[in-house]
C-alpha cells in the first residue's frame, strides 16, 4: 500500500544547512511508488537528515519521545521540512518514526519507571502490613497493573536488562500495525545478521499483508536487498535510483568478505 507517493524538496535555498548537504540541495522529487523505500549513503550524505525533516513535516510520533514536530532537538530542520512538499494517496492508520537512538533511550526510560513502580510496591507492602489482604490488594492494585501492562507489552527480559536485538524487534511487533505508515532510521543498528533477517522477513510480511508503507534509511546490505523495493542513493548527485548489485558498498563489502586480507594490507 501507497500512502506517502511523493516528497519533493524544497525550491528555496538559503544557503544553510541542511542546504548545504548535495543530496538535499537539488531541486526535483523522490517517488515512493513502491511499498518500501530504501534510502542508503555514507554517512553525512543526507539520508537521515532527509527522513528528520520528513518527519518533522509528517509530526510524526517517535518512540521515547514527543512527535517530531515538537521535538526541539530537529528545530533546526524545521525551515527545510516545512519547504518540502508531500502528496498523499491516502491517509495511514498510523504513522510512527524510530532511530535506533531513540529505542535506547526509551528502554533506559521503562527501566527507570519499572523500578520506581516495584519501589512504591515495596513501600506500600510496608506500609500496609498487618492491615489484612483486602487493604492491601487495593493499595497495590495500581503499581501492580502498571507493571503487568508493562511487562506484557515489552517483556520482563527488556526491562530486567540492558536492550538487545530480541527487544529491538519485540518492540517492532509492538508498535507495528497493519496500514502504518514507518519511518525507520538505521534500525540495523542494535541487530546482528541474523536479526536483521528477522526484521527483513518482519517489514515484507507487514508490507505484503498488511497494508504498511516504509521509508528505511539503512546501511545494512540485508535491508538493502529487499525485493523490489525503491532505493536511492544518496551518494549521487543528482540524488539518483539505484540498483542493488550496482551501489559502491555492495561491491566494497563483497571485495572484502572474498580476500579481507588485501585489504586490511591497504589499509
Amino acid at each position: 500500500m501507497i500512502y506517502l507517493r511523493q516528497i519533493r524538496l524544497p525550491d528555496n535555498d538559503d544557503g544553510g544547512w541542511p542546504h548545504t548537504i548535495p543530496a538535499l540541495r537539488q531541486r526535483g522529487a523522490i517517488e515512493l511508488d513502491k511499498p518500501v523505500t530504501l534510502l542508503c549513503g555514507e554517512n553525512g550524505s543526507g539520508k537521515s537528515t532527509l527522513m528528520e525533516c520528513l518527519a518533522v513535516k509528517l509530526a510524526a510520533p517517535a518512540v521515547g519521545r514527543t512527535d517530531a514536530a515538537r521535538d526541539e532537538s530537529l528545530a533546526a530542520l524545521r525551515p527545510y521540512a516545512w519547504g518540502m512538499r508531500l502528496t498523499h494517496a491516502k491517509k495511514p492508520r498510523a504513522t510512527l518514526f524510530l532511530r535506533s537512538e531513540d529505542f535506547f533511550n526509551f528502554i533506559l526510560r521503562m527501566q527507570q519507571e519499572r523500578r520506581e513502580m516495584l519501589r512504591e510496591l515495596a513501600r506500600v507492602d510496608d506500609e500496609y502490613a498487618g492491615r489484612g489482604a483486602f487493604a492491601l490488594n487495593q493499595a497495590r492494585m495500581t503499581y501492580a497493573g502498571a507493571i503487568g501492562d508493562m511487562e506484557g507489552r515489552y517483556g520482563r527480559d527488556l526491562l530486567d536488562h540492558s536492550s538487545h536485538g530480541e527487544s529491538f524487534l519485540r518492540l517492532f511487533n509492538e508498535r507495528l500495525t497493519p496500514g502504518g505508515l514507518y519511518l525507520l532510521d538505521e534500525p540495523e543498528a542494535p541487530l546482528s545478521p541474523l536479526r536483521q533477517m528477522a526484521l527483513l522477513s518482519l517489514i515484507r510480511r507487514m508490507a505484503d499483508e498488511e497494508g504498511c508503507q516504509f521509508i528505511i534509511a539503512t546501511h545494512s546490505p540485508i535491508l538493502l536487498a529487499y525485493p523490489d523495493a525503491a532505493l536511492y542513493s544518496f551518494d549521487e548527485s543528482p540524488l539518483a535510483r539505484a540498483s542493488f548489485d550496482t551501489l559502491e558498498s555492495i561491491a566494497l563489502l563483497r571485495g572484502f568478505l572474498n580476500n579481507p586480507e588485501r585489504y586490511l594490507r591497504n589499509l
